[in-house]
Parts: structure tokens; sequence; C-alpha cells
């Protein structure tokens, strides 16, 4: 029998420190873009809380929806 790498309980993706990271710096990248979280929900066709379950990681970002966030906030998205 395989063990998860670590040995131990594995961590939901979003509770890694990378997945972390990434969450971090788009709270920044929001905040430096002046928006609010109010703000982006209409600019995705989302309800605010969609957004904070994405920041807070509570709600797993796909790469297209990183994209969208990234190009709202001014960042490239290529």
């Amino acid at each position: 029998m395989l063990l998860p790498m670590g040995h131990g309980k594995r961590r939901r993706a979003t509770q890694r420190p990378g997945y972390r990271y990434l969450l971090k710096h788009l709270r920044q990248a929001r905040k430096a873009a002046g928006l609010t979280q109010v703000d982006v929900a209409p600019a995705l066709g989302r309800y605010q809380s969609f957004v904070n379950k994405i920041e807070t990681g509570e709600r797993r970002i796909d790469p297209i929806e990183l994209q969208e966030f990234a190009l709202l906030y001014g960042k490239r998205g290529s």
C-alpha cells in the first residue's frame, strides 16, 4: 500500500502553502487595483460570496477563473 507524500494526513489543496501563497497574492492584486470584492463580483458575473470563497480558500479557483481575475486586476494573463 502506498501512502501519500509526507506519510501523514493529506491536506486539502486549498490548505497547501503554495495555494495559500497564490490566494494572498490574489487578494493583494485586487487591493492594488483599488477594487473591493463587491466591485469584482459583477465584473465577473458572480456574487460577492463567490469572490470571498475564492480568496479564503473555501472554494478552489480554476485556471480560467484565475485568468479572469488577473485580467480584471490589470495583470498579464498570457
